[in-house]
C-alpha cells in the first residue's frame, strides 16, 4: 500500500526558525528602532546618507540578532574560552602591530581592519560566565580572585590603547557577572565609598588638581582634561568645553515638549558636535524636550526589565549571568552617553544604543540582544 506524504508549506518549515523568540523583548527592540530612524532622519537630513546608512546597520544588526538566536546557550558556552582567547591575543596584537590614529591605537589590520576591543565587550561578559558555571556549587573566595584576573587583562590591553569609554564598558560589563554570581556586599560597600570619596576630592581641589604641570596617575593628559573640562567647561568655551557646552543648551532649550521634528537650531545650524553618532541625544532632546526624554527612558527600562526577566528565568547559571549582564551594559550605555552629553560625565565617547549611528556599534548591539534572544529560547524550550 503506497503512503502519500503531503509535502510541508513554506510557512510550516520556517515556523521553527522563529519559535521561541521572546515576542515582548521583540516588541520593545522594534519600538527603539523607530525612535533611532526617526531621529536619525531629522538630524541626518542634511547630513550626506546617514538615515540609509542608518537602515542599512540596523538591518544588520537584525540579522545578527537573528543568527545568534538560533545558537543554544551550551554551544554559546563551548565557544566562550575560544572567544576570549581570540580577543585578548587580538588586543595584544594590536598594541604591537596596531594602527594608530589621533594618538590612539585602536585598530588591526587582519585583511580587514577590525577594533578588537569591541570582541572584549562580548567576550569578557561570556568567559566570566562560563568560569562560574564551571566554579557552580563550590565557589571560594580565590574563584572571584580568578575572575577578577580574567576581567583585568582585556581591560588594561583596551585602556592602554588608550580607550577610557570601551575599557569602562568591558569592566563594568565583567563586574555585572561577578556581581551576580554572589560577590560579597562586604566588597562591593567599600568600594563605592573609596570611589565616592574620590570623587568628592577631585572636585573638592579642582583647582589645584588641575593645573598643567599636574600629572594623574594612571590617566593621560587628554583623559585629565576631560575631567577637568566636566569640572569647569566655561574655563575653555570654544575647545575642550565646547562640545559639553552645546550639549547642554541643546537638551535645555528642548524644554518639555521640544523644538518639534525637524525643527533644531542647534541641530541643523551645526552647534551640537558629533550630532549623529556621540551627541545624537542632544539632537534628540532639543527636538522631542521632556517628553520625548521620558519615551525613549521608558523603552531603555522596559528594555532593561525584560533582560533581567529572562536572566531570572534561564535554566543555567551561565545563562542566568550572561543574561543578566547583558541587560545591566545596556543601562551602562544609555547612562554614560547621556550623562557625557548633558553635563554630569567625561566625554568618553560611548555611542546610544539604537540613536547613534554607527555599524560596528550596531552589529554589537546585535550580537547581545541575540544572546538575549537565544537565552529566551532557550528557556521556551525547557519549559515544554
Amino acid at each position: 500500500m503506497n503512503i502519500a506524504f503531503e509535502k510541508p508549506s513554506l510557512l510550516q518549515r520556517i515556523k521553527p526558525i522563529f519559535q521561541g523568540f521572546d515576542l515582548p523583548l521583540v516588541c520593545i527592540i522594534l519600538y527603539m528602532c523607530l525612535l533611532g530612524l526617526a531621529n536619525m532622519y531629522s538630524v541626518g537630513f542634511d547630513h550626506g546618507t546617514r538615515f540609509m546608512d542608518h537602515s542599512r546597520n540596523m538591518l544588520l544588526g537584525a540579522g545578527v540578532l537573528f543568527l545568534v538566536a538560533q545558537v543554544p546557550p551550551q554551544r554559546l558556552m563551548a565557544i566562550a574560552v575560544p572567544l576570549y582567547t581570540i580577543g585578548v591575543v587580538l588586543l595584544i596584537a594590536t598594541a604591537i602591530f596596531g594602527i594608530t590614529k589621533k594618538g590612539a591605537t585602536r585598530w588591526l589590520n587582519i585583511g580587514i581592519v577590525i577594533q578588537p576591543s569591541e570582541i572584549a565587550k562580548i567576550a569578557a561578559p561570556l568567559m566570566l560566565a562560563w568560569w562560574f558555571q564551571r566554579r557552580e556549587g563550590q565557589l571560594r573566595t580565590p574563584d572571584f580572585l580568578v575572575a577578577g584576573g580574567l576581567l583585568l587583562l582585556p581591560f588594561a590591553l583596551v585602556l592602554k590603547q588608550p580607550d577610557l569609554g570601551t575599557s569602562m564598558l568591558v569592566l563594568t560589563s565583567g563586574l555585572y557577572v561577578i556581581f551576580f554570581a554572589g560577590l560579597s556586599w562586604k566588597l562591593i560597600v567599600p568600594t563605592l565609598l573609596a570611589g565616592a570619596l574620590g570623587v568628592s576630592l577631585i572636585v573638592g581641589f579642582q583647582d589645584d588638581l588641575c593645573q598643567p604641570g599636574v600629572k594623574w596617575v594612571g590617566l593621560h593628559d587628554y583623559q585629565k582634561n576631560r575631567v577637568c573640562t566636566l569640572l569647569d567647561p566655561t574655563s575653555d568655551p570654544l575647545g575642550k568645553g565646547f562640545h559639553i557646552i552645546q550639549g547642554m543648551i541643546a537638551i535645555g532649550s528642548g524644554g518639555v515638549a521640544g523644538k518639534g521634528f525637524m525643527q533644531g537650531t542647534q541641530t541643523h545650524l551645526e552647534f551640537i558636535p558629533e550630532r549623529t553618532t556621540d551627541f545624537a541625544f542632544a539632537s534628540y532632546s532639543e527636538e522631542h524636550g521632556l517628553f520625548g526624554n521620558a519615551l525613549l527612558m521608558i523603552g531603555f527600562l522596559a528594555l532593561i526589565y525584560r533582560g533581567l526577566y529572562i536572566a531570572s528565568q534561564a535554566p543555567t547559571l551561565f545563562s542566568r549571568l550572561l543574561a543578566g549582564s547583558l541587560s545591566l551594559s545596556f543601562f551602562t550605555y544609555a547612562f554614560v552617553n547621556m550623562g557625557m552629553v548633558s553635563g554630569i560625565l567625561p566625554v568618553v565617547g560611548v555611542p546610544l544604543p539604537f540613536i547613534s549611528y554607527g555599524g560596528t556599534a550596531m552589529v554589537t548591539l546585535g550580537l547581545a540582544l541575540g544572546l538575549l534572544m537565544s537565552i529566551a529560547k532557550s528557556r521556551g524550550l525547557m519549559q515544554r
